[in-house]
């Protein structure tokens, strides 16, 4: 159950899908009957619309800032996710025998809610977090919403918590969807019943260098995924097992830890939570997806932006060694935007990269920001404004 309390934001726009979750085509997952209609709660607003949250905008970091509000709907076995409703933010009720607390039975986008210099909030791509979600879910063995249903459950969330979205260039409102197994379940098995629930928090930079290069460590002990697994889906198993490496590397000075594949030790993957590219006499590469790597948004987006520009783009196995003779390294992801890497260090070598204003990582960094905020022209129909 989630914790309805007084004061729902006003004007919050009703939920209208009419669709169903995509089916599951594991013939060991759960198909569903229908869930019980959740309808939006909507209750004046002790806000103006124009009112900006108490928030120290310029010193804003990458930490969690509870909002105003959360959507929430559920899916019970053998029916499809409906209409949900938002609800105050707030802490959730969940069986102790959870599938998401007992099997780690669950997934987890990340997008953004940007303020324009114009006053229009917009979104950037969220269908493809959408897509993603169904993927993993159908990894997973859980039902997912539709993609309207997600894109629509994402607007509303964004635009319950307006006041939280930073004014233009201050940052973003980061949205976190999460899919997760909520029912009750002892043996090990798909959970009864699954919750589908967003919340989002103002954000700034990920990393708390802000502007400067990153320091990355490459870890040859610890893994984060390996074949046949979940380390190409969001899948929230993924994470906990990087903290010891992540931890280990930022008591020593390093900004994050880059991994290696898991089966020969000598390709690189990803860092902990972002996507990683190479650049060398112009030419970019980035590891090839392959079941071990996230394919992110932003990592997709980059790839478009750099080959619409002339560049040649390879999407590859990378061996180490390669790494360490490359002119340029940068990151992408979408807490992290595009971040240029400083230096990598592996096995007690350190080797420095090129940053600044005339890299490869900052022109394409521009151009993606310049989609975002409207500078330049959108071709693709990423952004979707939604106010």
């Amino acid at each position: 159950m989630i914790s309805r309390r007084a004061c729902f934001r006003n004007l919050i726009l009703s939920l209208r899908t009419g669709s169903t979750a995509s089916k599951l085509r594991s013939s060991n997952c759960f198909t569903s009957r229908t869930a019980p209609s959740l309808q939006p709660l909507v209750e004046p607003s002790p806000y103006s619309d124009d009112e900006y949250a108490d928030v120290d905008w310029d010193n804003l970091g990458f930490g969690l800032i509870p909002t105003d509000y959360m959507y929430t709907t559920k899916c019970s076995e053998g029916g499809s996710f409906e209409e949900g409703h938002l609800s105050r933010y707030g802490n959730i009720e969940l069986s102790p025998s959870a599938g998401v607390l007992n099997y780690g039975q669950g997934l987890f986008e990340g997008t953004k809610a940007y303020r324009r210099e114009n006053g229009r909030l917009c979104l950037f791509r969220p269908d493809q977090n959408a897509i993603r979600m169904q993927v993993g879910a159908e990894r997973m063995c859980m039902p997912s919403p539709s993609i309207h249903h997600f894109v629509e459950a994402v607007k509303q969330t964004a635009l319950a918590n307006k006041r939280w979205i930073p004014p233009p260039g201050k940052g973003s409102l980061y949205i976190r969807p999460l899919l997760m197994g909520s029912g009750p379940v002892l043996g090990l098995g798909p959970a009864p019943e699954c919750t589908f629930l967003i919340y989002a928090s103002p954000v700034g930079n990920y990393f708390k260098q802000v502007s400067a290069p990153l320091n990355l460590f490459i870890d040859d002990e610890y893994h984060r995924a390996a074949r046949g697994g979940a380390g190409g889906v969001k899948a929230i198993t993924n994470y906990s097992p990087v903290l010891r490496a992540q931890s280990r590397a930022k008591s020593r000075g390093f900004s994050d830890v880059l991994f290696l594949d898991s089966v020969n030790k000598k390709n690189i993957e990803e860092v902990s939570s972002c996507n990683i590219f190479i650049v060398k006499d112009n030419v970019i590469s980035t590891p090839a997806t392959g079941g071990t790597i996230l394919e992110g948004v932003t990592r997709k987006s980059i790839i478009d932006i750099a080959l619409d520009h002339g560049y040649q783009v390879k999407e590859r196995c990378i061996p180490v060694e390669e790494v360490m003779e490359a002119d340029e390294v940068f990151c992408t992801g979408t807490a992290v935007g595009v971040a240029a890497v400083g230096s990598i260090t592996y096995q007690g070598k350190r080797v420095g990269y090129k940053s600044g204003d005339r890299c490869v990582s900052q022109e394409l960094l521009s151009m993606y920001t310049g989609i975002q905020k409207g500078h330049i022209e959108d071709k693709k129909g990423w952004i979707l404004e939604i106010d």
